[in-house]
């Protein structure tokens, strides 16, 4: 009987309004992210992996002393397939500030993230990064924030805010946005990543290192993609495809700041090289983990810490 009246008072705290219009305590946060890559052939066969990791540090404009939030990177990782994990020199310790408005009613790049960082970038061993990996290295940066700062914080209204009731579901209003992911030199202007019908659903209430915390569910929907790299000086090679990327946020709600976010995407493309005529199929999964972290984990060298 008494763990009946202990489900009911659990049911009771919950069935009520939940407020995610609220502002994020002025504090700062650590997050470790990590990214896979896992192409495979359309005989079920993998061809290949790409693991990204990075570590941010991120002060909130009320304690950065700046006009917006801050963002500092630790260190950016990449391992290819099963090769030994590689840093990022340029990427270590550097610093950004972050715009939600740029690139999206303001003009500049997306989210204030300046393209030039990542063009002609090596590893630590000297070797020069190919095109098509700059680009991924880069949308780490735009997929965090997009997930940490777009979906996960308050839209007058139109976002997570509009969410109240447990099982609620809206549409977000990036939904059916084109976003540009033309790059520097290499990719063509008027590349774009277009969204399908983004939609955020309150699916309840879990616990996160000790803290209680909303999980958000997001859907992209049935997203397009269109993309042309400079392989030459007067060539290109052109892709375009779909996808469908989803997962889940998990809000604090004591604090408002995310402390995981999961992601799966399914991607189907099809290429083709000017010196070729014949288009290239392929189908690649990407998994996303973001956790937060503390300082002395923010601290640490990449492989010290895992991530599950």
């Amino acid at each position: 009987m008494q763990s009946i009246t202990k489900i009911q008072k659990i049911a009771q705290d919950i069935s009520g309004q939940f407020d995610f219009s609220i502002n994020r305590k002025p504090e700062t946060q650590y997050y470790h992210m990590q990214t896979q890559f896992i192409h495979m052939g359309f005989d079920g066969k993998r061809t290949g992996t790409e693991t990204y990791s990075l570590k941010l540090r991120y002060i909130p404009v009320a304690l950065s002393e700046k006009k917006l939030d801050q963002c500092t990177i630790k260190e950016f990782c990449l391992q290819l397939n099963s090769e030994n994990i590689v840093t990022i020199p340029a990427l270590k310790s550097w610093s950004y500030e972050f715009n939600r408005m740029s690139g999206v009613s303001d003009k500049g790049p997306l989210f204030g993230i300046p393209h030039d960082k990542f063009e002609g970038i090596s590893d630590n061993k000297g070797n020069k990064i190919s095109p098509e990996f700059c680009y991924a290295i880069y949308n780490n940066f735009i997929d965090f924030h997009g997930l940490n700062d777009i979906f996960s914080r308050p839209l007058f209204g139109k976002g997570i805010d509009a969410l109240k009731l447990i099982g609620d579901k809206i549409v977000h209003p990036a939904a059916f946005i084109e976003a540009p992911v033309n790059l520097g030199t290499t990719i063509k202007p008027g590349s774009v990543f277009r969204n399908g019908e983004v939609t955020l659903e309150f699916k309840g209430v879990s616990i996160v290192d000790g803290a209680v915390c909303a999980i958000i569910g997001y859907d992209s929907g049935e997203s397009t993609l269109k993309m042309a790299v400079k392989s030459s000086e007067d060539k290109y090679i052109k892709t375009e495809g779909g996808s469908e990327y989803k997962g889940d946020i998990y809000m604090d709600l004591e604090t408002g700041w995310v402390r995981k976010i999961t992601l799966d995407e399914f991607v189907v493309t099809q290429t083709e090289d000017g010196n070729n005529p014949v288009k290239i199929k392929s189908y690649t999964v990407r998994h996303l983990l973001l956790r937060l972290i503390n300082q002395q984990g923010f601290e640490e060298v990449f492989g010290k810490q895992l991530l599950s």
